[in-house]
């Protein structure tokens, strides 16, 4: 994500950013191309776990890159598999290779030692709002054998809006497992606020703030979930930061761009914008 011809003067002047946020990255890109250049840079990862290397990648490879990341003081977050999985299904046999491959995620946090973790829901209207009482059951047994892993190495498991029309199924989940547990919160995805539910950000953080404790940081013009550079699309981050700041709410920041052009211009206009303090 990051160009190697930018300049050193570039990474200072905007170092004061990147040690407060995190920077999304695979990790199968970390082992290929992009750990030498996070850490010349001091930028700190969001690890995704996604894809197949999840079931047969060696524990050996996730020690590797944790301890060269600890070794440069390099924080990180995870952010755990989503695609394919059903952590409310109503099928339990999906419902146990689902938690089978969250588990392996959680097996991780006591090796990376991230701030956070963050999580989908997979709810999706059509297929779940018929049995929303199953589905919140069904739910919160997942989460209950995992957020206490996250819980014993003071990580946050944070739950991001995704495909969700509302914030409803959020406050549900959350108000239920907060009886429980403490170090659960909500993940508000800016991109996703007007690429999935078309709503802005504005009831996401009414009816969540109360937890929201991590952003994913990305624009978009409405139409798709474009990730592009912050302040390249119409979503309102002044605005958003101005809320945060009135209500006192500091959170985990995540930018999540999809090519380093845009990872670039998004600490630009950020520092342009005066977001972060």
């Amino acid at each position: 994500m990051i160009n190697k011809t930018d300049t050193q003067s570039s990474s200072r002047r905007l170092i004061s950013i990147t040690d407060n946020c995190f920077v999304n990255a695979p990790f199968e890109r970390l082992e290929k191309d992009l750990l030498a250049l996070f850490i010349s840079h001091r930028i700190r990862p969001e690890i995704g776990l996604e894809g197949d290397f999840l079931w047969d990648t060696p524990k050996r490879d996730f020690l590797a890159i944790a301890g060269q990341l600890q070794k440069h003081n390099l924080r990180c977050t995870l952010h755990a598999p989503f695609h394919d999985l059903v952590p409310g299904g109503f099928d339990r046999q999906m419902v146990n290779k689902s938690r089978e491959k969250l588990k392996t995620a959680f097996s991780l946090i006591p090796i990376f030692n991230p701030v956070s973790i963050v999580c989908h829901l997979g709810f999706e209207d059509n297929k779940h709002l018929s049995d929303i009482d199953r589905w919140l059951e069904v739910s919160h047994a997942t989460w209950s054998e995992l957020i206490p892993i996250a819980a014993e190495n003071e990580t946050m498991v944070m739950f991001e809006n995704t495909y969700e029309s509302s914030p409803a199924i959020h406050k549900l989940l959350l108000s239920t497992l907060c009886k429980d547990y403490e170090n659960i919160g909500f993940c508000l995805d800016t991109g996703h606020t007007m690429a999935f539910a078309g709503t802005g950000w504005q009831p996401w953080f009414e009816e969540l703030s109360p937890w929201l404790g991590h952003l994913h940081l990305h624009d978009n013009d409405g139409s798709s979930d474009q990730h592009l550079a912050v302040g390249s699309g119409n979503f309102e981050f002044t605005a958003l930061f101005k809320q945060l700041r009135q209500k006192k709410i500091k959170p985990i920041i995540t930018l999540e761009p999809h090519s380093e052009e845009d990872l670039w211009l998004s600490l630009k206009n950020i520092e342009e914008l005066n977001l972060f303090p």
